[in-house]
């Protein structure tokens, strides 16, 4: 036998062709082929990324609800600063930049 012949038994052989054909199937055509499987994952990398923003925001926000809630100089400022709040006698300048 020569090297041909035996090279074209091999790449006949059914159980071969069985399974190449199936794992071309699950590759390429079957409902959760390789490429939908990579944008579920690509998706779940994002989202897993926004939750851990979001938790890192939740926990300065308690942090600066707790100053609010707890120091009066803290709570005074961020009256001043949000809500343009002033005490009586005082001028309130307003600086806009995004005017420049």
């Amino acid at each position: 036998m020569t090297f041909m012949t035996k090279a074209i038994k091999v790449l006949t052989n059914k159980y071969l062709l069985a399974g190449a054909a199936f794992l071309a199937w699950t590759i390429f055509f079957d409902q959760n082929d390789w490429i939908t499987l990579q944008q579920h994952q690509k998706e779940l990398n994002r989202i897993s990324d926004n939750i851990a923003y979001l938790n890192a925001e939740i926990g300065k926000m308690n942090t600066e609800r707790n100053d609010l809630m707890t120091n009066p100089r803290k709570l005074e400022q961020y009256a001043r600063e949000n809500y343009r709040m002033k005490h009586e006698g005082e001028d309130v300048y307003v600086i806009d930049k995004a005017a420049k």
